[in-house]
């Protein structure tokens, strides 16, 4: 069953002005601002999971219509992630105010992905000594290195 074609337009009308690209994920429709989710309109009806700040995540839980976001029976999502039911979704306040609570998490640059632990070659162009040896360091991918 796709997902309610309504909720994807009230998403979209909240987010005039930025930057989106929708895609399908979770098996429904995600909303992607920065190349990051913000939430997604579930199939087969028309829950939000919607991405919180983790310091917000027990307060929106104790919310009507919140619970933890699962992917698959029992499999929960972990803090962050909660899916808000339809009913609740109904009065515009409250729509509003989960979105908000979207935008702020996006706000803290939280999603983001974690840059990798090993340097890439434009990284090393500023290889420097060895701490042990305080000879240049070397690298195989970094010319003049001597690796």
């Amino acid at each position: 069953m796709p997902h309610n074609t309504e909720v994807a337009d009230r998403v979209r009308a909240a987010l005039t002005g930025r930057e989106v690209r929708e895609v399908k994920m979770f098996g429904g429709l995600a909303f992607m601002v920065d190349e990051r989710m913000l939430v997604c309109v579930s199939a087969g009806g028309s829950d939000l999971l919607v991405r919180v700040t983790p310091d917000s995540d027990a307060q929106h839980l104790q919310e009507p219509g919140a619970r933890r976001a699962e992917m698959g029976e029992g499999r929960s999502m972990g803090a962050g992630w909660i899916t808000v039911d339809e009913e609740v979704l109904a009065a515009q306040e409250d729509f509003a105010r989960w979105m908000q609570a979207a935008l702020d998490f996006h706000a803290q640059g939280s999603g983001t992905k974690q840059r990798s632990k090993v340097q890439t070659t434009q990284d090393q162009d500023d290889v420097g000594p060895s701490p042990r040896s305080g000879r240049p360091t070397s690298h195989p991918l970094v010319p003049g290195t001597g690796g």
